[in-house]
Parts: C-alpha cells; sequence; structure tokens
C-alpha cells in the first residue's frame, strides 16, 4: 500500500507545475503588447518583421506586421523584461524594452525605423 502512496504523491508533484501554469493563465495573470512600426516619415510599415526577445532565456518570437503596420504578441509572463526591435528594407528601429515593472496588462510600444548604424 504504501508504494501505491508513494506513486501517486510522484504523479501528482509531477503534474503540479502543469496545473499552476494553466490557473495562472485562466487567472489572466498574462500581459499583451502591441504597437506600430514606423517608417523615418511616420508612417505605418507592413511586412516589417518584429522580435520580441525574453531577456531571462533569450527565446526570441517575432511578428511580421500587418498592412498597417501593427503588431501584437499575446499572454506574456508579467514578471520578465522583453525586449523589442524592428526591421525592414535595412532599416532598423532601436531595442525598446517592456519592463517587469510595467504594470499595464496591455502595453502599447511604437517601433521607428531608422538607417542602421
Amino acid at each position: 500500500m504504501s508504494r501505491f502512496l508513494a506513486g501517486c504523491l510522484a504523479v501528482l508533484l509531477l503534474c503540479a507545475p502543469a496545473v499552476r501554469a494553466q490557473e495562472k493563465k485562466k487567472s489572466g495573470n498574462t500581459r499583451n503588447v502591441k504597437g506600430m512600426v514606423l517608417s523615418p516619415e511616420g508612417a505605418g510599415v507592413k511586412q516589417a518583421v518584429v522580435y520580441l526577445k525574453n531577456t531571462k532565456t533569450l527565446q526570441v518570437q517575432s511578428f511580421i506586421t500587418k498592412d498597417d503596420g501593427t503588431y501584437s504578441f499575446h499572454e506574456l509572463n508579467p514578471d520578465i523584461d522583453y525586449e523589442l526591435r524592428a526591421e525592414s528594407n535595412g532599416l532598423s528601429s532601436p531595442t525598446r524594452t517592456l519592463s517587469s515593472f510595467d504594470t499595464r496588462k496591455e502595453a502599447s510600444i511604437d517601433l521607428k525605423l531608422a538607417a542602421k548604424k
């Protein structure tokens, strides 16, 4: 009987992180970032590539802007800083940071392209 209880306990311990992750997602404890990629003249840039870098894991996600130049990333961990930058046709934006101290659930960060230095 004790092996059975030990096995059940092991299964529960292995499943606990997944359950916590699902609860975190359900509780809405995530955030989003959206914005526009702008040309040097201030117009929206379609098909620019926006890079989002998780500064903890160094994982990079990308998004190709819509026809109006907008981008969005969803369900980001609020406890992690993210770096954003955009590129299009040889132009690049400065890197911007979405800080873990920024408590907005829906952050807005525009990225303006300039010639690479």
